[in-house]
């Protein structure tokens, strides 16, 4: 077999990573933090385990990590309700003490008491004295009137609202769920303040930063820092000397001197597939809609532009529909290109594929409907009981109810037969693509399978477990299956036309891909340093995650080589048809390099995600990688999908050119104009101050950093003016008025 090799390396690491990813994920899952009940020092019941559970289902309930954070996961501006309650207790006690010293508080001190009864906050609050034979914690007087003290804060917050949160009234009016949702915030802060048993580092690895309590990084942090990058030199420096030794990804001699494409008739299902890409384009523009009201909430809170949207469109409701529709559209573009593409890679249409693309477009827009619907009605606390099934379960990027989740995963699976169905005939021709088609055919079957870690866990699991999965779904779904199933497509469009030699093309899919998953699939621990970890989660997340990096800096040659074949010649003007859509593939290169690299290695190391953690500098990766990397490529397949529907027509490319500058550029500056240097700025108040500082109303409603946010508003023009433009000329290519008039390629 031609590449035994190739298939044996790619089989090693996709095993061995996932025996590791495996091994971890249990001892994390079964060493999580426990859930105690709570006895006050005079024996009186607290509150109960159960009641922490309840309060983490409340916590969902409302939109949970769509309104602050818990653990440092979710959105930004509430504050992380983990570092509140425990920078609030902090100085609770350390104010309570120096009371009964004579002191009106604990800063007018001097500088040997404040140490004094820091030593003693330490003492107290670190100590962990869980009882795991009764599953018991019992508190001091002074914790249990913090406590109650704290609770009643919180219920005011959620029951009365706060503008600088973009909480609005009556989010959540319950007397027992205000309750059981503070006992759930306790606990979270508890999780972050308790060594773990035998060890001198918390259960969140001493996650947040709060020098009141000693809470610093650990000493594992700062050397599998240091050691990761020096992982990621030596990696780019043996990357670097291999590629440089290895027959290059070959671009053909000469292109066709007429468009492969071209007298090929679209397939009934290919044509079908076409209503895809026009939904992709329209939830593409409801995301940046729900986009600018999100970020705006972060300037006036709960109005826009001082009419009260907060009533009707609360900034939880707008951020949980923008991250969940982003997920939506990109997986379309990248599900409809299969589509297309299954019956171009056989030759042959399977008998009612058009019928099956058509139930599965229906299934789509049940889903999506169905899901918005009931994420709105969940977070207004309209389905009662039934909110994680139909409403909102709270999870960043799979917020959307289990029913619906289910439903979603079927989808995919019909997705996958369908799939099937079209590659079956080619797979059984000994040709020379066909290694390539079982890659294909492998990536398909991993993209219903990744999804499907979503379902792992319950409407009561733990957190730790909830967050371990949901990163299966997040890193391995999104960012990993997926850009093997893209990369497959793009570089078997490229061999259909005739660019590229199908054996160099073949070598580098395998290449690519098994050093991507090398790092990508262990790497999924670096989200998860502070999450309730272990100290190997630090280690190898560490590692791995700088690994991931490393392929990332050749994608230079891989953004020149697209460039070359984009460039039309005098033997093959044809060419120039497939210009933009192969510019956006460019992009993607672009923003692989500067998202998911330069952007994503900013947060990767521990000791900068210890302090970075639920602050700005994670959307700024988030943008430049989410959209950068897999929203552009959704797009450029997208038009590669529509301009192969008509390969012998021209397009006018004013709108292409005009979108594709608009959208890059706007991207740009919303980034460096507005949320880096937000995000920069929060890091040095979280290292100098602490985390709980960084994300407080005190810091982030500043003139600073109003200012800032204003700042997004000359890149989120542009970019929103280039989605329009892009929409107005895929329109047009419907109707007809994206077309030169009786012009041919």
């Amino acid at each position: 077999m031609r590449y035994k090799r190739y298939w044996a390396a790619f089989a090693v690491v996709i095993c061995a990573s996932f025996m590791v990813l495996g091994y971890y994920g249990h001892k994390m899952i079964s060493e999580a933090p426990p859930i105690p009940d709570v006895y006050a020092s005079d024996g009186q019941l607290l509150f109960s385990g159960a009641s922490i559970t309840d309060g983490q289902g409340v916590w969902q309930s409302i939109g949970g990590q769509e309104i602050g954070t818990v653990w440092g996961h979710g959105a930004y501006v509430a504050p992380d309700w983990s570092a509140d309650w425990l920078h609030r207790e902090s100085v609770m006690l350390l104010d309570k003490w120096a009371a009964e010293k004579g002191a009106a508080s604990y800063t007018a001190l001097g500088a040997e008491e404040q140490a004094g009864l820091k030593a003693r906050l330490a003492a107290l609050m670190r100590t962990n004295t869980y009882d795991a034979a009764n599953n018991r914690v019992v508190l001091s007087g002074d914790r249990v009137q913090a406590f109650n003290t704290l609770s009643a804060h919180y219920a005011d917050v959620f029951e009365k609202g706060r503008a600088e949160y973009a909480i609005p009234a009556g989010a959540l009016a319950d007397k027992k769920k205000q309750k059981e949702l503070a006992a759930f915030f306790w606990w979270s802060a508890w999780s972050t303040e308790t060594d773990r048993p035998g060890s001198d580092v918390t259960y969140t690895n001493n996650w947040p930063h709060e020098p009141l309590i000693g809470n610093e990084p650990s000493s594992g942090a700062v050397i599998w820092s240091i050691f990761s990058f020096v992982v990621l030199l030596a990696g780019i420096g043996t990357l670097a000397w291999w590629y440089g030794s290895q027959e290059k990804h070959v671009v053909v001699n000469s292109a066709p001197k007429v468009d492969p494409f071209v007298g090929m008739n679209p397939t009934p299902s290919q044509k079908a597939v076409v209503k895809y890409f026009v939904v992709v384009i329209a939830l593409w523009l409801v995301q940046i809609m729900m986009g600018v009201l999100t970020a705006h909430y972060g300037v006036e809170g709960l109005s826009f532009f001082g009419f009260p949207l907060a009533k009707y469109l609360p900034y939880a409701v707008t951020r949980t529909w923008h991250l969940q529709i982003a997920i939506f559209w990109i997986a379309t573009s990248w599900l409809a290109t299969g589509l297309y593409v299954g019956p171009a890679v056989s030759g042959e249409e399977p008998k009612l594929q058009r019928l099956g693309v058509n139930v599965l477009f229906g299934a789509l827009i049940l889903v999506v409907g169905g899901s918005l619907a009931g994420e709105w009605l969940g977070i207004q606390q309209r389905l009662g009981n039934m909110w994680f099934w139909f409403g909102s379960q709270g999870y960043e990027y799979v917020d959307l109810g289990r029913f619906w989740q289910i439903l979603l995963f079927i989808g995919l699976l019909l997705w996958l037969t369908l799939m099937l169905r079209s590659l079956l005939p080619a797979l059984r021709k000994p040709t020379e693509d066909r290694p390539m088609l079982i890659m294909f055919l492998i990536s398909s079957i991993a993209i219903p399978l990744f999804y499907a870690a979503g379902l792992m866990y319950g409407q009561r699991s733990h957190l730790v477990t909830a967050e371990y999965w949901r990163w299966w779904v997040v890193h391995l779904w999104v960012e990993g299956f997926f850009e093997v199933f893209a990369t497959v497509v793009i570089a078997f469009l490229f061999t259909r036309l005739k660019l590229i030699e199908i054996r160099s093309a073949t070598r580098a899919v395998f290449f690519s891909n098994t050093i991507f998953l090398m790092g990508g699939i262990i790497g999924t621990f670096h989200h998860l340093y502070f999450t309730g970890s272990l100290a190997a989660i630090i280690a190898l997340g560490a590692v791995f995650s700088a690994m991931e990096v490393v392929p990332l800096t050749l994608v230079g040659f891989e953004a020149w080589e697209n460039l070359r074949i984009s460039r039309p010649t005098e033997l093959s003007p044809w060419l120039r048809g497939y210009k933009w859509p192969i510019y956006f593939f460019i992009a993607v290169a672009f923003w692989n390099m500067v998202g998911a690299g330069l952007f994503g290695f900013l947060i990767n190391p521990p000791i900068a995600l210890y302090y970075m953690q639920g602050l700005n500098t994670t959307p700024v990766h988030g943008h430049t990688a989410l959209f950068g990397v897999y929203g552009m490529l959704g797009l450029g397949l997208t038009l590669f999908c529509l301009r192969v529907l008509r390969p012998g027509r021209q397009w006018k490319e004013g709108l292409l050119k005009a979108s594709f500058w608009f959208i890059n550029i706007g991207l740009g500056c919303m980034v460096l104009l507005s949320m880096l240097p937000i995000g920069l700025l929060q890091a040095r108040a979280s290292i100098e101050i602490g985390t709980w500082y960084a994300r407080s109303s005190e810091f982030l409603q500043s003139d600073t950093m109003q200012t800032l946010r204003w700042m997004r508003v000359p890149g989120d023009m542009l970019f929103a003016l280039g989605a329009v433009t892009l929409g107005w000329f895929v329109i047009g290519l419907l109707t007809g008025h994206s077309y030169e008039a009786d012009k041919k390629d």
